[in-house]
């Protein structure tokens, strides 16, 4: 088996014995990193901090991530202001924390009558909610319900700085004209 050291130095071909040896003599494990390859490659290394090392790593990479989930607002036609903004901030929320927004208008009764209703609803959280968010999918119907989905807009960089400017009271260059 080909054999690397732990300082990642290639040490060669080696009988398995004999690299085992090694490791232990060094009181470090010996590790198959490559069990396909011709002949195998080993490593000496201490598995132990190898494994403990690796966990840390994930765990800021899980850290760093954000699982979007889809939050759902239900709103029926005859909805009163103060209700309204209620769940309009409550959407902007959910939104600012990068989660997915599903709005849903559900009709009872004769209210079916009447969709313009909850469409102009739901165009009116789209136009309120539009600095933060984006419509997924476009109003559409499903049996007694209007839907549409909201993603959040994703965040701008940081805007570059500004030219620099001069120092107050400093002297302020003319341009163009000959001094004379």
């Amino acid at each position: 088996m080909r054999v690397i050291g732990d300082d990642g130095e290639q040490i060669g071909i080696l009988p398995t014995r004999e690299a085992l040896q090694m490791a232990q003599e060094k009181g470090l494990d010996l590790v198959e990193v490559s069990p396909m390859a011709r002949p195998p490659v080993c490593r000496v290394m201490d598995y132990g901090k190898f494994k403990y090392e690796q966990s840390k790593r994930e765990r800021v990479a899980r850290k760093k991530q954000h699982v979007v989930h889809l939050k759902e607002i239900k709103l029926r036609p005859k909805i009163e202001e103060h209700d309204y903004t209620t769940k309009l901030r409550l959407a902007r929320d959910f939104l600012l924390e990068k989660d997915k927004v599903k709005f849903t208008v559900t009709f009872r009764g004769r209210e079916v009558a009447h969709p313009e209703r909850g469409r102009s609803l739901l165009e009116k959280v789209l136009a309120e909610l539009a600095d933060v968010a984006s419509a997924e999918t476009v109003v559409r119907a499903e049996g007694r319900m209007l839907t549409v989905t909201l993603l959040p807009k994703p965040a701008k960089s940081a805007p570059k700085p500004a030219a620099p400017k001069s120092a107050p009271g400093a002297p302020v260059e003319a341009g163009g004209g000959a001094a004379g």
